[in-house]
């Protein structure tokens, strides 16, 4: 930094010009940019007498505002005019309200103690176009030359590799290394010293802002780097934390891990969750107290109460009575008499002052315009709109008056108009706002008042009428401009009556929600209040007050416009946007108009004394009483503090400053009186903040970190009382030692909320009860929203408001409270303008906190990450309460309240719908989650024998399932006679040469291809013969297909049968991406110990090719066949194999796991299996079916290439890639061969649900009609994705699908046909059960609705010959209907086993051939499919007239997520994710390391990218009770997909570890 010691030697019109550049840009005037050009103008003529600084380093870092000092206030009187100026910046960056040296001591000393525990948070991974706002070297392009090798950059690491061998002996000392070098003693040096002496660590971070190289930049040359100086010395060992990000990935040190299959992978990822895992192994504040779970319901762990936690011990306080209201003989009996008075007899004297932009006065309105122009608008509203007959308004009508900030004049006239018309003014804020409108709704209003400049500024239709906004009524808008009124007539005179209960005006109020409401003030209680204010601030008549509050509402309304009138006084009105370019106006204006009375805020303060630039010559000695209305804010008593002492040598008195308490129910609640000159100023108090959040009033001795130091805001109003009551449930008196809700009885209260009489009832009808609840006397009182005691004396004192409170574990924080310690730890360089937003969000049965602060532009990532770091520390050690989340936006985005505040409820709702649009988030879920339930412990296994018994006394059967008996089918096929289908194929070359078995079709739906059995039968013997010729291969070798789906793989397929081979069919290599695909098909080739590949001429060059050697070795293929030009050579003979159970084919495929398996099938599982779907779905020569799937593996390839020759049906084959390029291709299909049942994949149907959803129309147009579509069936091996297809037959419902014709498969690696639904047998049934059970391994049907439910649909019915039986994967005993178990499959078409390079017995013995443990006479073998489900007996009658027994699949087994002692299903945690956020567009989870991972792909803009992070945490703890250890967000399409569909979750999780993923961002949660 070059500036700051050196400013002060800068003339003083450079500074006062600086200063005023800053506020500037702190308001949003001026942008970055336009800020830095015009501070480097300034500075230009000075620049060489600044510190010597390294000029490249001057250059490096972008100008920064001048470091501000919050240099305590007593020491600032005696200081220099810099150090003055540097506290008068200090507003940059800190929002002054909450400024309070002793708590930024506090924070400061509890963060010291915090780095002895040391703590490293792996710092969360972000690729660099996710940054909104970056550091100025950040934003520059990455050079292609490795990105290091500018001077600068190797300046920098040679400085860093110096400061690592200095500062890195200890590795944690990083992050935790507090900013402010050593000392915390004062506070003067603790907050100034990161100005002057940065030490080592300090030079250590700014190197690092610097040497950030992105994951997505270049990977750096490592032979260049490594013999220049900027190597890194081996032997320093770098921190844990993420600092590894910013060196270069070739000479990461990273740990070495193993994946999942053992593979070792290097990576930085992998540090990280190493690391996140040592940090969440410290031990949770919070001890986690036994519990019971129930065996039904988890039930969350209620926070017991800490024994020893402070308890009230006062007696019940009794309710403090104000001073008796005097009774003036001149007080006028309503306000609009005094208004009269006043404008008819002292017509002369001035009322109220406007001031210009510049802050000069520019109007002044006398009482007499006053009165005259109220009367000229108040008989236009009665008679001048609409016809004598029909006025538009009536008096007790509501009216709302839109003006801007800077018009109190016509505001005034406008308000007294409508009191002289016995109208209701509702003033409201700028026009727009959806919430308003919801007020004007409540209020019934359909006329607005406003100026004519206000009007011509509303935005316009094109026929110039005023746009409808959003939420708002109908209204008509009337401009009061003084051209636009109509006289009265003489004799027409206002009705002005004693003041009554009826309503005088409306007042608005935000909610805690962000809900607008109306507060109804009558006409006596406006009076009564201007009393009270008037004998409680001793106003006199002719006395000039100065205000610089909103003349809309609260105090500025009160004071400024109707206190004002009712005793003559003289207001001077300086608007928000005059302190905006002069800060100090409003003393200029108390000093020129020798003002009695100055009305502000804390904010105010602050700016006065931030623009303070040695102005000796204002004197502040007239003013009796400085009202300071935020005084309720227990944080504004540094605010008067520092201000006294800096205008106290200009006259200002400290008896003068006089905090007040307001609130729009109860209006003013109390107010300090001013004292007597020489008198002692009222004590403080100085509560201790562990007290408090148990709402307990504790001074504060042994702890002073933990303080809370509060003024009092003075005594209970005149003719008021007050009590103090229990903030929730019925309104308890408190006990004397006791925090609560602040209620007051008075006449001068709010009456009600308009329109809404519930709420009202609760707010403004209070009587008080003692502890035994019964009503302590009969008088009414007003909720005031405010938090605070009775102290001593009567003095009242605040300590927070109702709307900041946030109750956490039966503790109760203050908002407020916190955003202060966030302020107390150096935001300077980190928060914009000390905005901070704190609020509470509901997640899993309790409130969490959540803080989001704006990010200077300027601020380094490790800088904001640090601060983030270390605000939870803060937090943590002042406040004993974890922070959910903590979040920071871009600079200038969070929404804002019309005078600039921060929007809280908006805030909060933005969050909430994830449109915040953080660039840094730290979600701790892990630390503040304390109430899950205790993981369950698995019980001692009951035994088999006891499940039986059990179940047979329980009435329950045994859960099994079977498909038709094949013995009993009448199957007069000629078909069966043949064991073998090659045999079959010969058979129907003779019988039936011409008859047509296949058609393939292209993308634009024409037949490209067609076989007849002759043709196939014919190919098939070219094939064989050339296998024998060419390959010299022998029967039993395997033989690899690698075709594009199509006739050929099947010609291919016969060939191999008819030459004694066994066929390997492959998915070909996609010749785009090689790299990705050529691997599996070589592990395959290899695995299968293939002899020869048969293939096209054009996958031969491929595999052959420059591009395939980069992938794998090219040189050891096996032999590799083209079959696109066959001689005509007849087989000299036919291999038959020797018996049935001979291999016929291997199936091979890649699960979900990752896991590679090749399956055997015999012949007679070849023909079993034919045989099975043939009698299922009635297939026969006639028939025509529709297949969209990849013929490679399972049902698909038995599909495509078997079953039409076993059964002699034609099959249309649509190759699903095709539909890439025509989306309409297989529904077309179907329509015009008008087929009854079609096949195809989960791709594929979403594909065209997503595709064509929005073109049904377009498919009418086009003639699609699917009415003919009896089945279509999805093939899969998963549980049936029932949202998927229920959309599907809504969809195309209007185009003829019947919404019984979807249906799904269910198969596995050792049967790939189970189940089948086929023509006939019920339709498929459909359960809601109980996701909580589920997970404990239990099934539990609910209904439809019931919270937590699952919707299970039947996998289609059970094939013929097979049975199905439900086994516990334990004890491998059968259990009983309805219990989740693994199902095990009997069939004459399941696999005989393994193919693998070393036989492994065991394996194989349990995977295909087990028995049951107990219960099974007969010993029947079993293979287990590895998925979980249960059979469920239904109320359907099957086929065979028995009820049917329905099968439903959960999922498998090894995809299942072990975590707390529960079984998740990750498709169940996918689901829930996938709802949260419209942006999400496919997401995947995955454990590692006992952490889950949650992987969500962005497909909408990379802002979105942090928005996922709190969303995709809280719907996983609040639907599964589990905390998310890590959320990836990455581009759409980066989670694999197999080709049925299905998510490669075990690829994607070494992909990650391997960091292979390129993220968009990495929060790791703590």
């Amino acid at each position: 930094m070059a500036e700051p010691a050196a400013l002060s030697s800068l003339p003083r019109e450079v500074r006062e010009q600086l200063a005023e550049l800053e506020l500037e840009l702190s308001e949003g005037d001026i942008t970055q940019k336009g800020y830095e050009k015009k501070r480097a103008k300034l500075l230009a003529p000075y620049v060489p007498q600044t510190q010597g600084v390294d000029p490249a380093l001057q250059k490096e870092s972008r100008p920064q505002m001048p470091v501000p000092s919050a240099a305590p206030a007593s020491a600032a009187s005696s200081s220099s005019s810099s150090s003055k100026f540097h506290r008068a910046r200090s507003g940059g960056a800190r929002d002054e309200r909450y400024r309070s040296d002793i708590h930024t001591e506090a924070v400061q000393a509890a963060l010291a103690k915090h780095k002895e525990q040391k703590m490293a948070l792996p710092m969360p991974t972000k690729r660099r176009s996710t940054f909104v706002q970056s550091p100025a070297d950040a934003c520059t392009p990455p050079d292609t030359s490795s990105a290091s090798e500018d001077e600068g950059s190797l300046r920098r690491q040679a400085a860093l590799s110096a400061a690592l061998h200095q500062s890195l002996q200890n590795a944690e000392s990083w992050i935790n290394r507090s900013v402010q070098g050593s000392s915390t003693s004062s506070s003067a040096s603790s907050t100034l010293s990161h100005g002057e002496g940065k030490g080592t660590s300090g030079s250590l971070a700014d190197v690092f802002a610097n040497t950030r190289i992105e994951s997505f930049s270049v990977p750096p040359d490592v032979t260049a780097t490594t013999s220049t100086p900027s190597a890194r010395p081996a032997a320093v060992d770098l921190p844990p934390s993420g600092i590894v990000k910013g060196m270069h990935k070739g000479s990461n040190r990273s740990s070495l891990m193993d994946t999942a299959d053992g593979v070792p992978v290097s990576s930085r990822v992998s540090t990280k969750i190493q690391q996140l895992l040592n940090t969440l192994k410290r031990p949770k504040r919070p001890p986690l107290k036994e519990f019971f779970v129930d065996d039904f319901e988890e039930i969350v762990e209620v926070p017991q109460p800490d024994p020893n936690q402070p308890k009230p011990e006062g007696r019940q306080m009794t309710p403090v009575k104000g001073e008796p209201l005097g009774v003036v003989c001149n007080w006028p009996p309503a306000l609009e008499a005094a208004l009269q008075r006043w404008g008819t007899t002292q017509a002369k004297c001035p009322c109220l002052t406007a001031l210009d932009v510049t802050g000069k006065p520019v109007y002044t309105l006398t009482y007499g315009k006053l009165w005259s122009r109220s009367l000229k608008l108040a008989y236009t509203l009665l008679n001048k709109l609409g016809t004598k007959n029909e006025p538009v308004l009536k008096p007790g009508d509501r009216v709302a008056l839109v003006y801007p900030n800077n018009d109190p004049v016509m505001f005034m006239v406008a308000f007294y108009g409508c009191l002289l018309a016995e109208v209701i003014p509702v003033p409201i804020e700028d026009a727009g706002g959806q919430q308003i409108g919801f007020l004007l709704g409540s209020c019934g209003i359909a006329l607005a008042l406003t100026t004519e400049v206000c009007l011509k500024g509303l935005p316009k239709t094109q026929n110039g009428e005023i746009v409808q906004f959003k939420g708002w009524p109908r209204l008509k808008w009337v401009v009061t401009d003084s051209k636009y009124l109509s006289k009265s007539p003489k004799d027409w005179q206002p009705n002005i009556s004693a003041a009554g209960t009826e309503p005088a005006y409306i007042e608005y109020k935000t909610s805690k929600e962000g809900s607008v409401m109306g507060v109804t003030v009558s006409r006596v209680a406006m009076l009564a209040h201007c009393q009270a204010l008037s004998q409680a601030c001793n106003y006199s008549e002719g006395e000039t007050i100065v205000n610089v509050l909103d003349f809309k509402k609260d105090a500025g309304l009160w004071h400024g416009i109707l206190t004002n009138v009712m005793n003559k006084l003289h207001t001077i009105s300086v608007p928000y946007s005059v302190m905006k370019t002069c800060p100090l106006s409003w003393v200029q204006r108390v000093h020129a108009h020798k003002a009695k009375v100055a009305l502000v805020k804390c904010r105010d303060l602050h700016w006065a004394m931030m623009a303070h630039r040695d102005q000796r010559d204002v004197s502040l000695s007239s003013l009796r009483m400085l009202i300071v209305t935020d005084g309720a804010n227990p944080w504004s008593v540094s605010s008067c503090d520092a201000f006294l002492s800096l205008f106290q040598s200009h006259g200002l008195k400290p008896e003068a400053i006089c905090p007040c308490a307001t609130s729009p129910e109860a209006m003013t609640v109390a107010i300090r009186r001013p004292g007597v000159p020489g008198a002692p100023l009222p004590g403080r108090a100085i509560l201790s903040m562990n007290g408090l959040s148990f709402g307990v009033i504790r001074v504060n001795t042994e702890d002073k970190n933990s303080a809370l130091t509060v003024q009092d805001v003075g005594h209970v109003m005149p003719g008021g009382m007050m009590c103090i009551v229990k903030p929730d449930g019925p309104p308890q008196l408190c006990k004397t030692d006791e925090i609560g809700e602040i209620c007051v009885s008075s006449r001068a209260g709010g009456m009600m909320y308009y329109g809404l009489a519930g709420v009202t009832k609760n707010t403004f009808e209070v009587i008080p009860v003692n502890s035994s609840g019964s009503p302590v006397g009969e008088v009414p009182f007003v909720r005031s929203g405010l938090l605070g005691f009775v102290g001593p004396g009567s003095l009242v004192f605040v300590v927070g408001k109702m709307d900041g409170l946030l109750t956490v574990s039966g503790r109760r924080h203050n908002a407020d409270d916190i955003v202060a310690t966030g302020l107390a730890v150096e935001s300077i360089k980190t928060v914009y303008r000390g905005r901070i937003a704190v609020f509470s969000v509901s997640v899993f049965y309790d409130e969490r906190i959540v803080v989001v602060a704006e990010q200077r532009p300027d601020a380094s990532e490790e800088d904001s990450f640090q601060w983030m770091s270390r605000v939870l520390q803060a937090i943590d050690s002042i406040h004993q309460v974890g922070v959910y989340c903590l979040a920071l936006v871009p600079a200038n985005t969070l929404p804002k309240t019309p005078l600039g505040g921060i929007h809280i409820s908006q805030t909060k709702q933005h969050f909430l719908e994830g449109s915040l649009h953080p660039c840094n988030i730290l979600m701790c879920p892990h630390t503040c989650v304390t109430n899950l339930p205790k993981p369950r412990q698995k019980q001692p296994g009951v035994g088999p024998a006891s499940v039986m018994v059990g179940n047979l006394v329980a009435g329950k059967r045994i859960a099994q399932a079977s498909g038709r008996d094949l013995g009993q089918i009448e199957d007069n096929d000629l078909v069966k006679k043949h064991q073998f289908l090659t045999e079959v194929l010969q058979w129907r070359a003779q019988a039936t040469p011409d008859h047509p078995l296949f058609l393939l079709l292209n993308a634009k739906g024409t037949t490209v291809c067609t076989a007849t059995c002759l043709q196939l039968h014919k190919k098939a013997e070219r094939i064989a013969s050339v296998l024998c010729d060419k390959g010299h291969l022998n029967a039993g070798d395997n033989v690899v297909l690698l075709y594009p789906p199509g006739i050929e793989l099947i010609t291919a397929f016969y060939g191999c049968l008819y030459s004694g081979c066994v066929p390997v069919t492959v998915r070909p290599p996609h010749a785009q991406s090689l790299v990705a695909t050529l691997p599996t098909v070589r592990m395959i080739v290899e695995v299968s110990k293939a002899a020869c590949i048969l293939t096209t001429q054009t996958l031969m060059r491929l595999l052959k090719s420059r591009e395939a050697a980069g992938a794998v070795d090219v040189k050891t293929w096996p032999t590799i066949i083209d079959t696109d030009d066959l001689p005509r050579k007849r087989l000299a003979q036919i291999y038959k194999p020797p018996t049935p159970e001979m291999l016929a084919y291997l199936d091979f495929s890649v699960s979900t796991t990752g896991m590679l398996t090749g399956v055997k099938m015999s012949h007679a599982a070849v023909s079993g299996l034919c045989r099975a779907i043939k009698l299922q779905c009635e297939l026969y020569s006639s028939r025509q079916i529709a297949i969209c799937l990849d013929p490679y593996c399972g049902l698909g390839f038995v599909l495509w290439c078997l079953c039409s020759v076993y059964s002699g049906h034609q099959s249309i084959l649509i190759p699903p890639m095709e539909l890439e390029s025509n989306l309409f291709l297989w529904l077309s299909t179907v329509s015009q061969y008008k087929i009854r049942d079609t096949f195809c994949s989960y791709s594929v149907m979403e594909l065209c649900t997503k595709g064509l959803g929005n073109q049904v129309e377009m498919l009418k147009a086009r003639g699609i009609n699917l009415s003919c579509v009896r089945t279509c069936v999805v093939v899969a091996e998963e549980r049936p994705r029932v949202s998927l297809t229920h959309s599907f037959s809504k969809l195309f419902k209007d185009i003829g699908l019947s919404s019984r014709a979807v249906s799904t498969t269910f198969g596995s690696r050792v049967n790939v046909a189970i189940c089948l639904q086929g023509t006939s047998g019920p339709d498929p049934t459909t359960v809601y059960v109980d996701l909580k059970s589920l997970r404990h391994d239990r099934v539990r049907l609910v209904e439809r609705g019931a919270p937590q439910s699952l919707l299970l649909s039947e996998s289609g019915k059970i094939l013929p010959g097979v049975k199905v039986v439900i086994v516990n994967p334990e004890t491998k005993g059968p259990l009983g209907d309805s219990h989740l178990g693994e199902i095990w499959v009997n069939s004459p078409h399941t696999a005989s086993g393994y193919y693998t390079i070393y036989d492994n017995e065991t394996l194989q013995a349990d995977h295909f051939n087990t028995r049951l443990s107990f219960g099974d006479a007969a010993q029947t073998l079993w293979a287990r499919t590895g998925y979980l489900g249960f059979v469920r007996r239904t109320e359907l009658t099957a086929a065979s007239g028995e009820r049917h027994d329905a099968l439903y699949v959960v999922g498998a087994l090894d995809e299942t997520l072990e975590l707390r002692g529960l079984r998740y299903h990750p498709i169940d945690i996918e689901t829930s994710v996938s709802r949260t956020h419209r942006s999400i567009a496919e997401c995947a989870v995955f454990t590692w390391t006992n952490l889950l991972v949650v992987v969500v792909e962005l497909c909408g803009c990379e802002q979105e990218a942090l928005d996922l992070v709190p969303l995709v945490t809280n719907v996983v703890l609040e639907e599964h009770y589990l905390i998310v250890g890590v959320v990836v967000v990455v581009d759409p399409g980066v989670i694999p997909i197999n080709s049925r569909g299905e998510k490669q979750r075990m690829h994607l999780r070494d992909s990650f570890l391997a960091d292979q993923l390129d993220p968009i961002y990495v929060a790791y949660n703590m």
